[in-house]
């Protein structure tokens, strides 16, 4: 009976070309997915003309991506992480003697995180611009499809308000696409589906911002999670409600407990409590949706606003 063996110098060579052929393909997917983040930035700056009532745009762009846009926005590139932005064209346009503009225009993958980023700041009066729009003090802001675009001016006078808005109907015409809004806005009663007071986002330092909760993330939000947050009446005097959907039954039952736990201690009924302002907060568990109210200014009308959730 024969054996063959492999010598110390077969097996050498035998890593070697194995070595090789990881080598080769990864260079592979880097270099598709180079063309394809390549592809990416070529469409992001076709949305952008190059020039607007005498701004002309700089000679070279500025891209980013979701560990390079530090560099770019320091303070705030936490927010747009969050909701899964992939790529950022920044445009600057001069024009002499009067204040530079400049157009950032986000892909954010879908137009559910477009829809969000857009609902994180809601200040300003809405110019007709994409499928939203908000305009304040020389910033202009809008959503459509997947996409998010901000528009500034170094110093807001009368015409660089009218450049800006011509900035924002050319992109908006020429992105193609228009998005759906996130589905779970249709759970909301209709006293808080009001637009201009809705905010969607995934994780809960997004929460925080709109609506402090915790310290600690006692929900379990991350960006498995789809979170509505919507006020009733001016500043939320009625009542703001929080729905959130998670990716199963069994997480929406876990965070329910946690919540109720740490949240409402000395709640005398399952989910049910009032507050130090003598305000209530009332919380329902219902498959894989958690909705809360906060607060309301009595127990009947918490419990009637969540019975109304989810109703179509």
């Amino acid at each position: 009976m024969n054996f063959s063996v492999m010598s110390p110098k077969s097996d050498k060579r035998s890593a070697r070309l194995c070595l090789v052929f990881i080598m080769i393909v990864l260079a592979g997917r880097i270099a598709e997915m180079s063309a394809s983040q390549d592809a990416a930035a070529l469409k992001l700056e076709s949305f952008v003309p190059k020039e607007a009532l005498g701004w002309k745009a700089e000679a070279v762009d500025h891209l980013y991506d979701p560990q390079t846009i530090f560099d770019y926005i320091d303070g705030a590139g936490e927010v747009y992480r969050a909701f899964n932005f992939r790529q950022l064209l920044s445009r600057r346009f001069k024009k002499e003697a009067k204040p530079d503009i400049i157009v950032d225009l986000f892909d954010m993958g879908s137009s559910n995180d477009a829809f969000g980023i857009f609902t994180h700041d809601l200040e300003g009066e809405n110019p007709g611009i994409g499928q939203g729009g908000t305009y304040d003090g020389g910033l202009l802001s809008f959503w459509k499809g997947r996409y998010f675009v901000s528009i500034y001016a170094e110093n807001e006078t009368a015409e660089t308000k009218e450049a800006l808005f011509s900035l924002g109907r050319s992109i908006t015409r020429a992105i193609e696409e228009t998005g759906a809004k996130p589905s779970i806005l249709g759970l909301l009663p209709a006293e808080f589906a009001v637009e201009r007071d809705v905010h969607y986002f995934h994780n809960y330092i997004i929460l925080n911002r709109h609506f402090f909760v915790s310290q600690e993330n006692i929900l379990g939000l991350d960006q498995t999670t789809e979170a509505v947050l919507a006020k009733s009446g001016p500043k939320g005097e009625n009542g703001v409600l929080l729905v959130i959907k998670y990716p199963g039954a069994r997480k929406a039952s876990e965070a329910y407990k946690n919540f109720t736990k740490i949240y409402m201690p000395d709640a005398k009924k399952p989910g049910l409590v009032q507050t130090e302002d003598m305000k209530w907060t009332a919380a329902v568990v219902r498959k894989d949706l958690i909705a809360i109210v906060f607060g309301a200014s009595s127990a009947e009308s918490a419990n009637k606003i969540l019975a109304k959730t989810g109703e179509k």
